[in-house]
């Protein structure tokens, strides 16, 4: 996934509820459907992280003493710079960029 080119705010903004519940109708629903999404994208992050971390830690292996690799803090500074799944997620939804569905309502629809 590329969160760098998202648009979403790197700090909280206000948001108006109505806006929210427009899609859904519920707004409940809508911050369930961001919830959901923002757990998706912080297990992504964090895989990612991970896989760019190991390279690393794979090369550091033998030795026992700490010492600082300036890339792998590069790394960290740059997920550190990035918005937070939660206004990520809250971004995406305002955009119509979520896929989702209600399973009680699709079959409440079929009878």
């Amino acid at each position: 996934m590329d969160f760098k080119k998202t648009n979403a705010p790197t700090n909280t903004v206000t948001r108006n509820v109505m806006e929210l519940s427009t899609e859904t109708g519920n707004i409940y629903e809508s911050v369930a459907i961001i919830g959901k999404r923002a757990n998706q994208i912080s297990a992504a992050l964090k895989q990612e992280l991970t896989q760019k971390l190991q390279e690393f830690s794979a090369a550091n292996e033998g030795l026992e003493e700490e010492f600082h690799n300036d890339e792998q803090i590069t790394v960290s500074k740059h997920y550190e710079r990035l918005p937070k799944p939660t206004l990520i997620a809250t971004q995406e939804f305002l955009e119509d960029k979520v896929f989702y569905r209600n399973p009680s309502k699709d079959t409440q629809e079929k009878f």
